[in-house]
């Protein structure tokens, strides 16, 4: 699906072909964690993590999730503690479902443009799908980015090795070019996860400005590509 989108193509066009939304999420994460989850109706399974999850977005956003606590949970979703057991049995869990489900998004994403040629139109193509998909799934991200010091040891080691992939990805991308050396490219290639961090986490500031994702996008690929060729 993604062969059918042009390389600068806006947060409509990316909708219409990404395979996980906020819409779809909740069969993404179920799926994810079948072998955990006891509810086997997958209806009322579906409902229910949408409950938890908003309310567990809420409640982080309010009191911490450090502070939360499963009680404050079941209150806010109106589930029964055995309920609740029935998708999670720790907040440990919450967070390493939230994280796995991130963390499979941008694994995926990695795959989804190795169709394109030029090594600078890829760049822009996973640039423009990391910042797209922080809109989309904007809660989600920005919970891993505060709440990442919740996750088990050895789950923090494995969400920092899948950035670093990402990150090598386009580094690699910016280096093929044959502009940069590798230290300059892993550089720039930072200053493009930068971009992506700072819609999700600091949105708030776009929204004052009246600036829309779409538009950017648009401002993030043309510093990049201005970078790589200043000739364009």
């Amino acid at each position: 699906m993604m062969e059918t989108l042009p390389v600068s193509f806006t947060l409509a066009q990316f909708r219409r072909v990404t395979p996980v939304d906020e819409s779809n999420i909740w069969s993404f994460v179920l799926d994810r964690n079948a072998d955990r989850i006891n509810v086997k109706r997958r209806g009322p399974a579906l409902e229910n993590l949408e409950k938890i999850f908003v309310a567990t977005f809420h409640l982080a956003n309010t009191v911490g999730f450090r502070a939360m606590t499963l009680r404050d949970l079941c209150r806010e979703t109106g589930l029964s503690m055995g309920g609740l057991y029935g998708y999670i049995q720790s907040k440990d869990q919450l967070a390493a479902m939230i994280e796995d489900a991130v963390r499979q998004m941008s694994e995926q994403m990695r795959t989804w443009f190795l169709h394109v040629q030029s090594p600078v139109d890829q760049v822009e193509c996973l640039l423009r799908a990391f910042i797209y998909s922080s809109e989309i799934l904007q809660p989600w991200l920005y919970f891993v980015f505060l709440e990442s010091r919740a996750l088990p040891a050895e789950q923090r080691k494995v969400a920092k090795e899948a950035e670093l992939r990402f990150h090598s990805q386009i580094a690699v991308l910016i280096e093929a070019t044959g502009k940069f050396s590798s230290d300059a490219a892993f550089l720039l290639a930072s200053h493009c996860m930068a971009f992506v961090q700072d819609w999700y986490v600091k949105r708030w500031k776009y929204h004052a400005a009246r600036i829309g994702v779409d538009e950017f996008a648009d401002s993030a690929v043309r510093l990049i590509r201005s970078h790589i060729d200043p000739r364009a």
